[in-house]
């Protein structure tokens, strides 16, 4: 069972501050432990930055080291580009550039066990047969922690049905052989059948992991969940705090019922929008593809106006993948798959060239900041200058929701795709309902 759970239509700054005293109050009660020598803050990157996951990490980090913890702060990155100095000021504000550790997915990660090929084999209904070598950070796995604080937002996910809780473990602190398996291991299983349901096969792998292999951490989830407002702001309405999975579960349930929007009929046009300071490259920013391709209609065009973009992948390699092959179909990129080492060797940047397909069905439309015309459609995009769109789609005049244009050009636009999933009602049948 959950530790505790706090629900409201709003939970202001103030009122999560004391949530979060009172999450570190319990933990020191269940622990028995009055002092806290060693704390490890385990925050989202700078792609979540909007749900104040940032300011909740200063919040904790001072309130720690004011009573005497010794606190470090490391960015559940996963393969994404490191935070830069100045990344880490905006969005962890006074922490000490020194108490924020970067994860290495490559080279700091050691081994903690193995999922069974056939426990992979069974929770994804035979499509894959191979195992998950979890491979984690190796600070957060080998050294002496008090307690570990997971600090994330409970939404939407391509890959495990709704983001956060251990996705902070296995995702944000895995290594290359992990990352490939599980992101592999969802593409095939058919990312529309992960999105919205509580219980995907990669989570259930995850879940598999935590309870054999993670079971002498000293950690706690702080998990937030937020909606829209009637001013279109994205508000808390929920903090889901405990150790345990009835815990994800809970809020998994509570973003279900706020963050997913329900169509009758598919949608001809969506324009989604990519904030310029948390979205860089289209590994990222193909979110918006991600939430809104379940509401989709044949034929139709998702335009995506991602002012930071200036490159398709967060890593070289991965960039250099996508440069190469393109988004592809599923049944593409499978076949290719057989033989190309270089996708064999980066098996998550090969499912992402999946993810981010429209599979023919519609047009994903780019208007990038700093990707030309002719990179966008070499990967299989269509372009539309970044300029052109903000004056027509200004984000500053458009409603989240249903919009009119002056020359009658009704379209759905979407104001922070990573928030939320938009589906038919038809596409969300058969999810996860308990």
């Amino acid at each position: 069972m959950p530790w505790f759970t706090h629900e409201a239509p709003l939970i202001t700054r103030p009122e999560i501050e004391a949530l979060l005293d009172r999450m570190v109050a319990e933990a020191k009660k269940r622990l028995d432990s009055p002092e806290l020598g060693r704390v490890l803050l385990l925050p989202p990157d700078i792609t979540r930055a909007h749900a104040g996951v940032g300011w909740m990490t200063e919040y904790l980090y001072h309130r720690l080291t004011d009573e005497g913890s010794d606190v470090f702060v490391i960015p559940t990155l996963g393969q994404h580009v490191p935070h830069t100095r100045e990344d880490n000021a905006w969005m962890f504000g006074s922490i000490p550039e020194e108490k924020i550790l970067v994860h290495d997915w490559k080279n700091g990660v050691t081994n903690v066990g193995t999922v069974p090929a056939e426990f992979v084999r069974e929770a994804t209904g035979g499509a894959v047969d191979w195992e998950m070598p979890i491979d984690l950070n190796t600070t957060t796995v080998t050294q002496d922690w008090d307690l570990i604080i997971n600090i994330g937002h409970v939404v939407p996910h391509e890959v495990l049905g709704f983001a956060n809780h251990n996705k902070n473990y296995f995702i944000g602190l895995g290594g290359k052989r992990l990352l490939g398996a599980a992101h592999m291991a969802s593409a095939v299983y058919g990312i529309e059948n992960n999105l919205g349901n509580l219980l995907t096969p990669v989570r259930e792998c995850f879940n598999y992991a935590e309870s054999h292999f993670l079971g002498g951490l000293k950690d706690v989830y702080f998990q937030v969940v937020m909606a829209y407002n009637d001013d279109s702001q994205l508000i808390h309405t929920g903090v889901f705090v405990g150790d345990d999975l009835d815990t994800y579960f809970a809020a998994a349930r509570a973003s279900r019922e706020q963050n997913i929007t329900v169509f009758e009929e598919p949608v001809a046009k969506i324009v989604a929008v990519m904030q310029e300071d948390e979205f860089r490259a289209t590994w990222v920013a193909n979110k918006a593809v991600y939430r809104t391709r379940m509401a989709m209609a044949d034929g139709g065009e998702l335009l995506i106006i991602a002012p930071g973009v200036e490159r398709f992948g967060e890593q070289p390699e991965v960039d250099a993948l996508i440069r190469k092959y393109g988004y592809l179909s599923k049944d593409e990129v499978l076949e290719l798959y057989k033989t190309a080492e270089d996708m064999r060797d980066i098996p998550h940047g090969t499912a992402h060239l999946v993810h981010g397909s429209p599979e023919g069905r519609f047009t994903i439309r780019y208007a990038p900041g700093g990707l030309t015309r002719e990179e966008i459609e070499s990967v299989g995009y269509a372009y539309m200058d970044v300029h052109e769109a903000l004056e027509r789609y200004d984000p500053a005049r458009m409603q989240d929701g249903w919009n009119t244009m002056p020359d009658g050009e009704r379209v759905f636009f979407i104001s922070t795709p990573s928030a939320g999933l938009w589906a038919t009602r038809e596409k969300l049948a058969g999810r996860t309902q308990d």
